[in-house]
C-alpha cells in the first residue's frame, strides 16, 4: 500500500477539502498523512477533527489529517501539494464583481475574465509566487493540483516563479458537459435514463480553462455530435432542463440552484454559431463573449436562462457552512461520505502508477495547442500515469473560434506579465482591453480601474512568517 504525503494549502476550506474528506472515506488502496495549512488555523483544525472522524468511522482512519501552523512544515517531504485558496475574501470579491455594476458591466461570475476576475488576479498572483517559492525551497518535487481561480493565471503563475515545478489546475466545468451528452444520448433514445456514466463520454478537449471546446464526442463509438445538433435544435429556444423529482430539497439548496444552474442556452448557441461544442457551464462561457450577446443586464442573462451570482449570497452561504462545521467538529451532527464524482483521488493514484487516467487538466502549452502561445496555460486532455503527465495534441483550433479564444490568452499573459514587473500602468492597459470594459469612455475606464484597484488592492500575505 502507497503512502504518501499530501500538503493540503487553503487546508481549511468548507468546498474542496470536505470533497477530498469525502471522496477519501472510499479509498482503499492507499494512505496518507494530510497536512492541512490556513491562513485561519483554527479552521484548520476543525477540519483536522472533522477528517479524521469520517476517516475513522468509514475507513479504518487509513487518511490522517493534521492541522499544521507552518507551511515549510507542511510542505517538507510532501509528494502532493493540493493549492483551494480564495484570494482576498468575499468582500474584495463584492468589489470585483459589483463594482462594475455602477458602470453597466455586468458579471455572471467575476473570477475568471473581465474586470471582476483581472482584479482577482491582481490579489492572486503574489500569493501563488510565494507559494511557489515555499514549493521550491521544501517540496521541489511534489504534483501540485490548482483548483483556484483564476485557474490559467494562478497555475501559469506557479510555472514562472518556478520552471521546474510539476503542476497543473483542475476543473470540473468539462464533466457537467458530459452528464449534459449523456442526456443527449437518452433523449435520443439511445440508452436508458441514468444508464450511461460520465466518464464514458468520451470527449477531446480545446482551449482554456472556462472556455473550453469539443471538437470530438463519443459514446461506445458512437459519435454525439448528429444527436447534439437535433438536440439544440429542439432546445436552443427553451434550454434544457433534466427532470429530477427531489421533494426533500432544502430552501438552501434551491436558491443555490437558482444561483448556480443555467439552461445550458449559451452552450448550445454557441454550438449552433460555431459547430462546436462549448464545454464549459454558461455562467462561464457568457462572460468571455462579446457583452452584448449574453450579459448586457441582468435580464438578458435571466433571458438566456442563467442568473448572475451576487456575492452577499456567497458571504450569507459561508456564514451557513461555518455553523455547520462547528456541528461536524462538536459531533452534533455526521459528515456522511458522498462519492463527489470529482478525479482528484484517480488523478492521485495514476501518477503513483495506479493504473492510467486520460482526463482533461490545465497546462502550459508545449505545442499540444499550436494556435495559442508556448507556455500559456491551455486545457487539453492529459493521460496521467506513473510520475509522469503527457497532453495529448490537438489539431487546429478554428479561426472563428480561435478569435474568440486568443484575446484572453493575450490579456492572461499580458496580467502576470504586469504583477511580475509591479507595472499597475500596464496592468491598466490590459484592464482597458476587456471586451466589456472597451465601451467605455477610456476616462471612465481609468476610474473603474482606480476605484476596484484601491478598495481590494491592499491584501495582507497569504503566508505569514513561522
Amino acid at each position: 500500500m502507497d503512502k504518501i504525503k499530501i500538503c493540503y494549502i487553503g487546508g481549511g476550506s468548507r468546498n474542496w477539502a470536505w470533497v477530498l474528506m469525502q471522496d477519501l472515506a472510499f479509498e482503499k488502496e492507499i494512505t496518507s498523512s494530510i497536512e492541512l495549512y490556513d491562513l485561519k488555523h483554527d479552521d484548520a483544525v476543525t477540519n483536522e477533527i472533522i477528517g479524521n472522524r469520517l476517516q475513522q468511522k468509514h475507513n479504518s482512519g487509513r487518511w490522517k489529517f493534521h492541522a499544521n501552523p507552518s507551511l515549510s512544515d507542511a510542505l517538507n517531504g510532501s509528494n502532493f501539494v493540493i493549492i483551494s485558496i480564495l484570494p482576498g475574501d468575499f468582500e474584495e470579491m463584492s468589489v470585483d464583481v459589483h463594482t462594475p455594476e455602477k458602470y453597466g458591466i455586468y458579471q455572471s461570475v467575476g473570477d475568471t475574465v473581465g474586470a471582476g476576475g483581472i482584479m482577482r488576479a491582481l490579489r492572486a498572483i503574489p500569493q501563488f509566487q510565494h507559494i511557489a517559492r515555499e514549493i521550491k525551497t521544501y517540496a521541489p518535487d511534489a504534483w501540485v493540483i490548482n483548483y483556484t481561480n483564476p485557474m490559467s493565471i494562478c497555475t501559469r503563475t506557479l510555472y514562472k516563479e518556478f520552471p521546474g515545478i510539476k503542476a497543473f489546475g483542475c476543473c470540473h466545468e468539462v464533466f457537467h458537459t458530459q452528464k449534459l451528452l449523456a442526456a443527449v444520448l437518452e433523449e435520443a433514445g439511445l440508452a436508458q435514463p441514468g444508464s450511461i456514466k460520465r466518464d464514458e463520454i468520451k470527449v477531446n478537449v480545446i482551449g482554456i480553462n472556462h472556455f473550453t471546446w469539443i471538437n470530438k464526442a463519443t459514446w461506445n463509438d458512437v459519435d454525439i455530435f448528429p444527436y447534439y445538433r437535433k438536440f439544440t435544435d429542439r432546445y436552443a429556444g427553451s434550454g434544457f432542463i433534466k427532470n429530477t423529482i427531489n421533494n426533500n430539497i432544502s430552501k438552501e439548496e434551491t436558491e443555490r440552484n437558482k444561483y448556480f444552474s443555467c439552461s445550458d442556452r449559451v452552450k448550445m448557441d454557441l454550438f449552433r454559431r460555431y459547430g462546436l461544442i462549448a464545454a464549459a457551464g454558461d455562467r462561464h462561457l457568457a462572460e468571455f463573449c462579446p457583452p452584448s450577446w449574453y450579459l448586457l443586464s441582468p435580464e438578458t442573462a435571466e433571458n438566456w436562462g442563467f442568473a448572475l451570482t451576487p456575492v452577499s449570497w456567497r458571504i450569507k452561504d459561508r456564514e451557513e457552512l461555518k455553523k455547520k462545521a462547528v456541528y461536524y467538529r462538536d459531533g452534533t451532527c455526521e459528515m456522511l461520505p458522498v462519492e463527489s464524482g470529482e478525479e482528484g483521488i484517480r488523478i492521485i493514484k495514476a501518477l503513483l502508477g495506479h493504473g492510467d487516467l486520460i482526463t482533461n487538466v490545465n497546462m502550459p502549452n508545449k505545442g499540444q495547442l499550436s494556435d495559442l502561445p508556448f507556455e500559456s496555460i491551455v486545457e487539453t486532455n492529459a493521460c496521467f500515469s506513473l510520475n509522469n503527465i503527457i497532453p495529448v495534441t490537438s489539431k487546429n483550433i478554428p479561426l472563428d473560434v480561435l478569435a474568440l479564444i486568443h484575446p484572453h490568452v493575450l490579456s492572461q499573459e499580458g496580467i502576470i506579465e504586469a504583477v511580475f514587473e509591479n507595472d499597475m500602468e500596464k496592468a491598466f492597459r490590459v484592464f482597458s482591453h476587456d471586451l466589456a470594459v472597451q465601451k467605455l469612455p477610456l476616462r471612465e475606464v481609468r476610474s473603474l480601474f482606480d476605484e476596484m484597484h484601491a478598495k481590494t488592492g491592499a491584501q495582507e500575505p497569504l503566508i505569514k512568517a513561522n
